[in-house]
């Protein structure tokens, strides 16, 4: 998105760790991660005797049979994770993980294969001194419950995007990122995390005064004083986020679902694009990219940017963003790639278009596995929203949308394409969920509406930001024929969050009907919105 405040190929296969090295430029205390002390700026780690995982874990990308565990440790150490049904561990199941090292700035995932389908599963991760596996840390535990394989257990999940972005960082006073811990306590089965999960060119100052004078006081680190250009400040903007106790409680118990966009990276980036902001010494994006997306499959328990033996490229089978979680017999997540094959920006106007925002053969993929999926439910998981007008300058646009509402043209091309497609294969319970324009909406498609109309009705939920910056709402574009059924959004932009809530949406799919509601909520509690979608209907 673009903002008046600070928008490559998949990742490439990281060096292999080494045995011993020296954790530099760690940025957490234990004190500083649970926000405490003093001051507000977070010192290093002090090194002792055995490995320590003061980041807490993750998981991600979870099925009905299989998950991702990630930690960090402060040290070379060995990664092991023992997983059992009851939180005492009996009869607990170990998995030998990596060595963690210097390559992968001692982060780390461990693939746990072969669990009960619908269980929870309670997990423990050990890190070893690889010289000596008796000197172990202190483990660090979490759970989560595996997808069903039953259709009556149901499913539910959250969404949003948009973390510490604008300036506005973890602010201890008001505690944090605290709809981290709203979701939390509302126990969802997962979490897709829609893009935007740092802000590697949004610098974090110590204090901002907002416009009624009150003081927004921000948690910094070195990391985040500068526009990140380096692996190790791509790092570090990762590392800022799990600064927050909050976000590590959350994530000790719910499994995510990520995707990234363009903040990730740099604001509306694109592949070949070439800078001339005189805040980036490295001006080719693609060189910054391959960095973001280093640092991306190290700090996020992705599981296509962990095959083994897997290569960067186009071609679908080595290391990736977009991929299908399949999570029981009602939900298919299509998780998309809206970053790394766009075209570039421009004004959006032309006539042919076969690169679009996807790529062609990201579409051909999403095409062949929308047709193969035999959910009740097919989420696609989008980094941008396709009738809003997302501006980049005075005449380039950012996302699908360019304002003229007439017949499709330039990446519009495509979301028709692919429109079309779902209509005439006659797939059903296609639902697009989104963030990146910092409010909340819900917008109903409709062919009488539209000015291209060989597709058939759907909806695309907006939620965010989740811990950044609030916008105004984005105009809308009559091309698909959208109909905004509901929008919550301020009227000035870039508004902190303790002027606008966070926002987040929530999936309920009833494993009984197979009905789904769709709930846009405020950090507070209060449901903004709610609509139910039935099954096997079409335009709803």
């Amino acid at each position: 998105m673009s903002h008046p405040v600070s928008g490559p190929s998949p990742s490439p296969v990281p060096a292999a760790p080494a045995r011993r090295g020296v954790l530099r430029g760690s940025l957490a205390a234990s004190a500083a991660l649970a926000l405490g002390g003093a001051g507000l700026a977070a010192p290093a780690f002090a090194l002792s005797g055995r490995p320590r995982a003061a980041w807490g874990v993750q998981t991600g990308d979870v099925t009905a049979s299989s998950g991702l565990v990630w930690v960090r440790s402060d040290r070379p150490a060995r990664m092991v994770v023992e997983t059992s049904a009851t939180e005492s561990f009996r009869r607990a199941r170990r998995h030998h993980g990596p060595l963690l090292g210097a390559g992968t700035d001692f982060t780390g995932t461990t693939a746990l294969r072969g669990l009960p389908a619908g269980e929870q599963i309670h997990y423990r991760v050990t890190l070893a001194d690889p010289d000596d596996p008796r000197r172990t840390g202190e483990p660090v535990t979490g759970t989560f419950r595996t997808a069903p394989d039953r259709r009556r257990d149901g499913v539910r999940f959250l969404w949003s995007g948009d973390i510490a972005g604008q300036g506005w960082g973890i602010n201890p006073d008001v505690g944090g990122f605290r709809a981290y811990d709203e979701m939390r306590r509302l126990d969802p089965d997962f979490f897709l995390c829609s893009g935007d999960a740092i802000y590697a060119d949004g610098v974090i100052e110590p204090s901002v005064t907002l416009p009624d004078g009150r003081i927004w006081r921000n948690v910094t680190t070195p990391e985040k004083s500068k526009v990140a250009e380096t692996l190790d400040e791509y790092r570090g903007n990762f590392r800022y986020n799990l600064l927050d106790h909050n976000v590590r409680a959350f994530n000790a118990r719910v499994p995510s679902i990520v995707q990234w966009d363009d903040h990730e990276v740099r604001n509306n980036w694109y592949p070949g694009q070439i800078l001339d902001d005189p805040r980036y010494t490295e001006k080719d994006v693609d060189v910054l990219a391959a960095r973001a997306a280093r640092a991306f499959g190290e700090y996020t328990p992705v599981s296509t940017l962990h095959v083994p033996g897997g290569r960067g490229g186009h071609g679908g089978r080595g290391r990736r963003v977009h991929r299908v979680v399949r999570y029981g017999p009602l939900l298919d997540v299509f998780v998309l790639d809206m970053r790394s094959y766009r075209n570039p920006n421009s004004p959006n106007r032309q006539a042919e278009d076969t690169t679009g925002i996807l790529g062609a053969e990201q579409l051909a993929w999403l095409k062949r596995e929308l047709a193969a999926s035999t959910a009740v439910w097919k989420v696609l998981a989008a980094d941008m929203p396709i009738g809003l007008v997302v501006p980049d300058g005075a005449t380039d646009f950012e996302a699908i949308a360019q304002g003229d509402p007439g017949a499709p043209l330039g990446r519009e091309l495509q979301i028709a394409e692919l429109l079309r497609f779902v209509k005439h294969r006659r797939i059903t319970g296609t639902l697009w969920l989104t963030a990146d324009v910092h409010h909340t909406s819900a917008q109903h498609y409709a062919p009488e509406r539209a000015a291209f109309k060989d597709f058939a009705p759907f909806w695309e939920f907006v939620t965010g930001p989740l811990a950044a910056g609030a916008f105004p709402a984005s105009a809308l574009d009559g091309t698909f024929g959208p109909d905004r059924v509901f929008v919550r959004a301020p009227e000035r932009g870039n508004l902190s969050p303790m002027e606008s809530p966070s926002y987040f949406g929530e999936v309920d799919i009833d494993g009984h009907s197979g009905d789904l509601t769709v709930r846009l909520r405020a950090e507070g509690g209060k449901v903004l919105f709610s609509k139910v979608l039935r099954p096997g209907r079409v335009g709803q």
